[in-house]
């Protein structure tokens, strides 16, 4: 009995002592990481060259334009990655789109096409699109309550 009321509290005090020694070593590995880095403010030519590419890298993806699935040529459609001919000839068919998810929802492209897509095109809905929109989903709405299906 006596040894288990002494073992508790040695074993606690043990491991309290190790976690205070491991929290000690990291603090000062990081005092001498955080020393070495200080003295070296100057950075090599390779990680100019890696910058700069980076930079470059941004700045290539930020001229990247969007596509517009409402009012873009078959050409501008096709440049996409993942569509071709078929796609463009059905996005072109099934305009206006009410979002870019319309396309899925309308079975005009797959799922997996639109993930990848999906970042690379927009769409852009004027009052004339809006309008047709408007006339098409009453149209749908009318047809659902003649056949029951509310």
């Amino acid at each position: 009995m006596k040894f288990r009321t002494l073992f508790i509290p040695l074993t606690v005090a043990l491991l309290l002592l190790s976690a205070g020694m491991v929290s000690a070593i990291e603090n000062k590995t990081d005092a001498q990481q955080s020393a070495i880095t200080a003295t070296t403010t100057k950075p090599d030519s390779a990680t100019k060259k890696a910058n700069s590419k980076t930079d470059a890298k941004h700045k290539r993806s930020a001229k990247i334009k969007l596509v517009d699935i409402n009012s873009a040529s078959k050409e501008e459609l096709k440049k996409v990655p993942g569509f071709g001919d078929v796609e463009a000839d059905k996005i072109i068919a099934g305009r206006p789109f009410g979002s870019k998810a319309w396309l899925v929802s309308k079975n005009i492209i797959p799922m997996i096409t639109y993930e990848a897509v999906k970042s690379k095109i927009v769409c852009k809905i004027t009052k004339k699109d809006e309008d047709i929109i408007m006339v098409q989903y009453k149209k749908d709405k009318k047809d659902k309550k003649s056949k029951g299906l509310n």
